[in-house]
């Protein structure tokens, strides 16, 4: 079959920076308790009349351009979220309408912050198997509208934004850009983070997420290198999701990947859940932190709990 690869990808933050200091009028904390905890400095919300939709549609946009295709070129498109303003019309539908793609497979994703990685592995599967050319996978997420402002321990974490990629085949005899995901869930655990009822508020056990995710992931993430046919020593970025900065840093001390290959966007973006890999690769790209050509190791998990990892070729 033939191979998969990243050729794009991009990434949209709103406007409003919200700061430690700004939560702690509306919660009891302080800008060094949420430093110790969870690494966060800021974050980014969406405006109110700001939509999941709106922000898929600029981080598509984005990527789209940076794989240099037209939208006639795109077969499909995936929105990974799970905090979606309805149900019903899907984001994907509503996004590649907006981007001038006609007609495409477009389909959500609730895969929570796992979301999209799982997304990509379904695309690039797509395009192994022949059933499309290109697909636009997205993840976005307006994490705020499911926020209880005054439970300290989650509405200092997550925040907004949407990044996303575009999935193409690979060139005859070049290898794959895209390694097998592995990828799995935690079901006994699923009660660990939830939203009760179609008006609930996000709530989660979060000592029971960290230690699960720093003991059951980084055997995960070695998988998934054996499966692409790489070590760990020679993963030139490691972009796992933006939870805590304590999780991330455990796990790559586990993993033997030295610091400066590590994502931290989550100091200055916060937890944006599906949205988190694919904001963090497009800041890392900014900082001049990626290498085109070699491999990097992306890592999600979150509510369900559910977890994927894959190695990608950087574009």
């Amino acid at each position: 079959m033939t191979g998969a690869k990243i050729l794009g990808f991009g990434g949209y933050q709103p406007d409003r920076v919200v700061t430690n200091d700004d939560l702690a009028k509306l919660v009891d904390t302080n800008d060094e308790w949420i430093r110790t905890r969870v690494g966060i400095r800021e974050r980014r919300f969406a405006r109110d009349d700001e939509t999941v939709a709106d922000m898929a549609e600029a981080a598509g946009a984005k990527a789209l351009a940076a794989s240099g295709l037209e939208p006639s070129d795109i077969d499909l498109v995936t929105v990974a979220t799970c905090s979606p303003e309805s149900l019903m019309p899907t984001v994907s539908a509503t996004v590649a309408y907006r981007l001038g793609i006609v007609a495409p497979g477009a389909y959500d994703l609730n895969a929570a912050c796992a979301g999209f990685c799982y997304a990509v592995g379904a695309a690039a599967d797509s395009v192994r198997a022949g059933s499309v050319r290109n697909a636009l996978v997205i993840g976005a997420e307006k994490m705020t509208s499911w926020m209880d402002w005054s439970d300290r321990s989650t509405c200092i974490i997550f925040a907004d934004g949407a990044g996303a990629a575009v999935v193409g085949a690979c060139a005859d005899g070049e290898p794959s850009g895209i390694g097998p995901i592995v990828w799995g869930s935690a079901g006994d655990q699923a009660q660990k983070i939830v939203i009760e009822g179609r008006t609930g508020k996000l709530a989660q056990d979060g000592q029971a997420v960290f230690r699960w995710a720093t003991t059951a992931l980084a055997p995960v993430a070695l998988e998934a290198c054996r499966r692409a046919g790489v070590s760990p020593a020679e993963i030139s970025a490691f972009i796992p999701h933006q939870a805590n900065l304590r999780i991330i840093e455990a796990i790559a001390k586990k993993l033997g990947i030295p610091r400066d290959r590590v994502a931290d966007d989550i100091i200055t973006a916060g937890n944006t859940s599906s949205a988190s890999i694919p904001l963090a690769l497009s800041r890392m790209a900014e900082q001049g932190r990626l290498q085109p050509g070699k491999p990097a190791l992306l890592l999600a998990f979150g509510a369900g709990l559910s977890y994927a990892a894959q190695v990608v070729t950087v574009p």
